[in-house]
């Protein structure tokens, strides 16, 4: 059985139409986003010490040698015209993300990276840095041992690196100080922003609130939101209220889409994407051309140049394909790619044939490359 036919049973040989399953109820919560439930984003600038000669060089770094005579000042040591030339210090970038309703005293976990030329913060400890907000406003300080995700070790020839180790976490590291200042008791509407804004599922949700609150609580206003009015809900406060609609199970609409991912060969679709009548044919085609000059000298004692004779050779391989086949209207994308993986086709080559698919106007469907 030649290539051409091997494609037409497995690709051809399914049902013309592939039924879709229904998919899984989903949770309102892990379908949108609750208006003014949010995090935010802090930052800070530190130094990490105790490091085991992977520090900063302060030559290169001259902030590293600032900050570390900033933090020795305010702890009442004066050092004034002195020269540091430590290899254990490191100055860092310490980013954070206060999460919604934080209280002081509460501790979330911190992030820490290199921003000199250390080489390596594996068993470092961070000194005590405060986190600000996009306000300017100190939210939260951090402290404490670095738990780095790598190694480095060096020799007098070389040496090796595994992971980063220039990174790492200080698992709840930080500790709130402030507050954000924020009543959600006085809030009399509710906006949910659907993470995947859809006319059908926002749809969904409006009826499957309604339904369960029985009153006109719930109303589309777009394909990514759907406001909520508390005043037409039994509840006590607007969290009652969230608590209540929540865990209402929603069976969400999804785009037919196609994600390729070139560098790494990855294929991604949903059930929804279908193929129209097209013809494909595809085959690889390797061209070589490899230099060999040939030197010629002259006899011994006889007059004469050196000269260099070129020789180039060039041939092509051409390595089996896939024939021309034939897609038939409405087959599913998941039933072409099984196919094609049958017949050992390489990712990369699949995906140009899902790009000559889509561009030919036969792939329905959103097609993202990455």
């Amino acid at each position: 059985m030649n290539v051409q036919s091997l494609i037409l049973c497995i690709v051809l040989g399914v049902a013309a139409f592939a039924g879709s399953v229904d998919a899984s109820p989903i949770r309102i919560k892990d379908l949108v986003e609750f208006d003014g439930v949010r995090g935010n984003d802090l930052v800070g600038y530190g130094l990490v010490v105790g490091l085991n000669g992977t520090g900063d060089g302060l030559r290169n770094a001259p902030f590293t040698e600032e900050i570390m005579s900033n933090i020795l000042e305010r702890l009442g040591i004066n050092v004034s015209g002195e020269q540091f030339r430590p290899k254990n210090v490191a100055a860092v970038f310490v980013t954070a993300e206060l999460p919604p309703f934080a209280r002081a005293g509460g501790q979330i976990d911190v992030t820490v990276s290199a921003i000199g030329d250390a080489k390596s913060l594996l068993g470092g400890t961070l000194v005590m840095t405060p986190l600000n907000a996009a306000d300017g406003q100190i939210y939260a300080v951090a402290q404490g041992t670095i738990i780095a995700g790598g190694f480095s070790a060096e020799g007098e020839a070389g040496g090796v690196v595994q992971g980063v180790p220039t990174a790492g976490v200080i698992p709840s590291g930080a500790r709130v100080e402030r507050e954000i200042d924020f009543d959600f008791t006085t809030i009399e509407t509710i906006r949910l922003a659907l993470r995947e804004p859809d006319f059908t599922t926002a749809a969904r949700i409006e009826s499957a609130i309604n339904g369960t609150i029985g009153r006109d609580a719930a109303i589309m206003l777009d394909s990514g939101t759907v406001r909520l009015t508390l005043s037409r809900m039994r509840a006590a406060s607007p969290a009652h209220a969230l608590g209540q609609i929540e865990n209402i199970l929603v069976e969400p609409e999804r785009k037919a889409r196609v994600v390729v991912d070139q560098r790494s060969g990855t294929i991604v679709m949903g059930q929804d994407v279908r193929i129209s009548r097209v013809a494909v044919s595809q085959g690889n085609l390797t061209l070589r051309v490899q230099e060999t000059p040939l030197v010629v000298q002259p006899n011994p004692f006889a007059q004469g140049e050196t000269v260099v004779v070129p020789r180039t050779q060039a041939e092509f391989e051409k390595e089996p394909g896939i024939g021309m086949a034939e897609l038939e209207p409405g087959t599913s994308l998941s039933d072409v790619i099984a196919g094609l993986n049958a017949l050992g086709v390489a990712p990369r080559d699949m995906i140009d044939i899902l790009k000559s698919i889509k561009a030919a106007g036969a792939l329905h469907a959103e097609f993202v490359v990455r």
